[in-house]
């Protein structure tokens, strides 16, 4: 499935590099193109050059914590959607970033679903679309998720009912995936419903 489509332009800012190397795994599987950074006290210059849609931000690092960062940010560039992240949050630094227009605060570990809902209300506000495709693939995720869970089915119960891989069904639901005929016909046939109401109101 191609997600070449979304212009989105997102920078990344962590201290730690193995959050760095997934945080752009994650989004680029998504079609976004990421650029990561390791050191807080060049973020403002690099967002000086424009571009960028959002930012997502670590709380904690050293030299310059998160909330220093998005003050620097908001001297030079009051439109950009900035999302903090951290593994130690608190009141205080969670009323900075409100006070600050970040547009979410989350905690580590985040659960991936909400950082993806997080993205596409970003999208949505800057103008941003997915392509129809992207859009049918998510409807169908998530429609299957929300039929599996109904029914309390796990995705190895799915698997033996479809004889589909849990990896291939978790990828189906994660809209990671695009599900051949033959394989939405095995899945709704396993939650006892139309192929045609796997679509949703697509």
């Amino acid at each position: 499935m191609s997600k070449t489509i979304s212009p989105m332009q997102v920078l990344v800012v962590d201290d730690d590099r193995s959050i760095c190397e997934y945080m752009e795994t994650f989004l680029a599987k998504d079609g976004i193109r990421v650029t990561t950074m390791s050191e807080p006290e060049k973020v403002a210059a690099e967002v000086k050059k424009g571009g960028y849609h959002l930012v997502v931000l670590d709380l904690m690092m050293p030299n310059m914590d998160g909330v220093k960062v998005l003050e620097a940010i908001r001297r030079i560039d009051n439109d950009v959607a900035v999302v903090i992240f951290t593994g130690y949050p608190s009141l205080e630094t969670a009323v900075q970033s409100i006070k600050l227009d970040a547009v979410d605060y989350l905690k580590k570990p985040f659960n991936p679903e909400d950082f993806r809902a997080v993205v596409d209300r970003v999208m949505r506000k800057k103008g941003l679309m997915r392509s129809p495709e992207d859009n049918m693939h998510r409807v169908i995720g998530q429609t299957v998720r929300q039929l599996r869970k109904r029914k309390s089915l796990t995705l190895k119960q799915m698997a033996r009912r479809t004889d589909l891989s849990v990896s291939l069904l978790s990828q189906i639901e994660r809209a990671e995936s695009s599900a051949s005929i033959s394989s939405l016909f095995k899945i709704a046939a396993a939650l006892d419903v139309r192929i045609q109401d796997l679509f949703g109101d697509y």
